[in-house]
């Protein structure tokens, strides 16, 4: 069984590190650089860097911050927002990340994954699926193809533009159809944990890791190492924001426990 990995995000907005609850209500919590560099220093298996706005405000991605921040770290590198076409991704990864991380572009064209997948290599695409419980509110869009579509089974909604808008695709479809076209990863979000501190949605993240053949990071909803625990026994990585953020816990704190449960998990020397 391969190591476990805990990976800090930095979630970025104007420049800032952010975090809020169900993607709103946003908080600063500090420099990107300098948490970054404290993260590798911590012993964070990788990082991950989204600029939030970058889909919803139809701007470029903070490439400079970007280029700081890869010059901070020494681990695996992935990072994300408003990247929607090939030569984006090439500056990006020159720019010092080892992957991207795609949501938004993916649904509007999809065959951007396996353009990337066959140019970079399926190691360098991460697709990042932000999605919502299913309530009776949902509009199923036919429309969209059958074979991503909600439909009466379906339990959760993929959103897109860092959650603001609805899609009509069902997530557990969406993930397996991602990777089918060459994503090597997914990067999986929780809206309805995100932020709150009551755990990972576990359902949701064991449907995924189970449905399709990559690595599934767990997101959203991390408030104990308990809660961190159960996301690992059902996928490779969690993602974590707040807690490592303001100081909750340590990156060795939750290493340690997960050490003693048995899950592989590597301890920095």
């Amino acid at each position: 069984m391969l190591a476990k990995r805990i990976i800090p995000c930095l979630d970025v907005t104007e420049g800032r590190v952010v975090k809020g609850t169900n993607f709103v209500n946003l908080k600063d919590a500090g420099d990107p650089v300098e948490l970054a560099k404290r993260y590798d220093q911590e012993g964070a298996d990788e990082l991950v860097f989204l600029d939030i706005t970058a889909s919803s405000d139809k701007r470029y991605i903070l490439r400079d911050l970007v280029e700081r921040t890869a010059e901070q770290v020494f681990i695996p590198f992935t990072v994300g927002g408003g990247i929607n076409d090939i030569d984006t991704i090439r500056d990006i990864l020159v720019a010092g990340a080892d992957k991207v991380s795609i949501n938004t572009a993916a649904v509007k064209t999809p065959h951007l994954i396996s353009d990337a997948s066959r140019m970079f290599g399926a190691q360098c695409i991460v697709v990042a699926i932000d999605a919502k419980a299913v309530t009776s509110q949902t509009v199923f869009n036919t429309k969209i193809s059958s074979e991503i579509r909600l439909d009466d089974s379906s339990q959760w909604e993929v959103f897109t533009h860092g959650g603001r808008k609805t899609t009509g695709i069902d997530a557990v479809k969406w993930a397996r159809y991602m990777v089918d076209l060459g994503a090597g990863e997914i990067l999986l979000t929780s809206m309805d944990r995100d932020g709150t501190k009551s755990g990972y949605d576990v359902s949701l993240t064991k449907t995924i890791a189970q449905t399709v053949p990559v690595p599934v990071i767990a997101s959203g909803g991390a408030g104990t190492i308990t809660h961190i625990k159960e996301a690992l026994e059902v996928c490779s990585a969690a993602l974590l924001a707040s807690l490592l953020h303001y100081r909750e816990l340590t990156i060795s704190e939750i290493k340690n426990n997960i050490k003693h449960i048995s899950l592989p998990i590597r301890i920095s020397v």
